[in-house]
């Protein structure tokens, strides 16, 4: 039996991508396993703001893979979750979710930890999530952020990074930088030579984006083989936590631009939900909320932390 992987073409795609297939072959030794790069709208319209357009509702990473899918072209698409949107076609379903990686964000910058010695931090994020929290965070310590929006894969970034004297960092996510093998699990800087004067730094009490740190795999609504398969890749608990998160995502109006960080977890058999909004994407107006609930019970974490916020 032969499956086609589908994959955007950049580095960290490309290594989630092997991930899968490495996952399928330890799983079916027997199986032949091809990859397929799909080029998205969003590779190659570099122009686009994630901050204005909504464009991650509108599959801007995703709808080429999802007609190369409808075309038979590849058997499975390979996503971070956090760019699929919370609502697929019917044609389409999400056949497993891999183990998450730590969803936590991370600051790689020239000048060691966040603004030190610093009234004024400027920072590269394409993500309204972050700057705000990032901003609320040296708003409290008497000091300002100014964001300069970014885009590009993680290596770009980091070289736009290390080329302008006047950035001071970038916000990337941690599993991002772990899959790339430039952070080892304590995060220690694995950086080559090319980035060699760049450090990381964990951002503590930043809560990620929906979904943040997992892999998703999509199949046809129709195709039980390929089902049967990639069901061998799913982690349960994973999938429990991460539809968590997107549910609150969906139920403030599945936009994946909305200014949310939510993070589930579940300890000693419970399931945790941590949540922060910034509803007029500005700092004028912060909504928190925590839940605790039992497993199997995610629309009442959703609903609890919302009726907290009297959305």
């Amino acid at each position: 039996m032969k499956i086609v992987v589908g994959t955007r073409g950049s580095e960290l795609a490309l290594a989630q991508a092997r991930m899968v297939e490495r996952k399928i072959l330890a799983a079916f030794p027997g199986m032949q396993v091809e990859q397929k790069i799909i080029h998205t709208r969003g590779d190659q319209r570099l122009d686009l703001s994630l901050q204005n357009t909504g464009a991650l509702d509108k599959g801007l990473f995703t709808k080429e893979l999802e007609v190369a899918l409808s075309c038979r072209e590849i058997d499975l698409a390979v996503h971070s979750l956090k760019d699929l949107p919370t609502g697929l076609p019917g044609e389409f379903r999400v056949g497993a979710i891999l183990p998450r990686e730590d969803p936590a964000d991370v600051l790689v910058s020239k000048r060691g930890r966040v603004g030190e010695g610093k009234e004024v931090f400027r920072v590269a994020t394409s993500s309204p999530r972050r700057a705000l929290q990032l901003g609320e965070q040296l708003a409290g310590e008497g000091r300002r952020i100014v964001i300069r929006e970014i885009r590009g894969n993680v290596p770009t970034r980091l070289r736009k990074l290390q080329g302008d004297p006047e950035l001071d960092g970038v916000v990337l996510a941690f599993a991002g930088l772990r899959r790339l093998g430039i952070c080892d699990e304590a995060g220690e800087s694995l950086f080559p030579v090319e980035f060699a004067s760049l450090r990381v730094e964990r951002l503590r009490g930043m809560l990620p984006a929906p979904g943040q740190g997992a892999v998703a795999v999509e199949i046809r609504s129709d195709d039980e083989t390929t089902a049967g398969v990639v069901r061998a890749l799913h982690c349960g608990e994973t999938a429990i936590c991460v539809e968590t998160e997107r549910l609150l995502l969906q139920e403030l109006g599945g936009g994946c631009h909305l200014a949310l960080g939510a993070k589930a977890e579940i300890r000693e058999g419970r399931l945790f939900l941590d949540a922060v909004y910034y509803p007029d994407a500005s700092l004028e107006r912060v909504l928190r909320g925590k839940a605790e609930v039992a497993v199997g019970e995610a629309d009442v974490a959703v609903r609890s932390v919302k009726n907290h916020w009297n959305l």
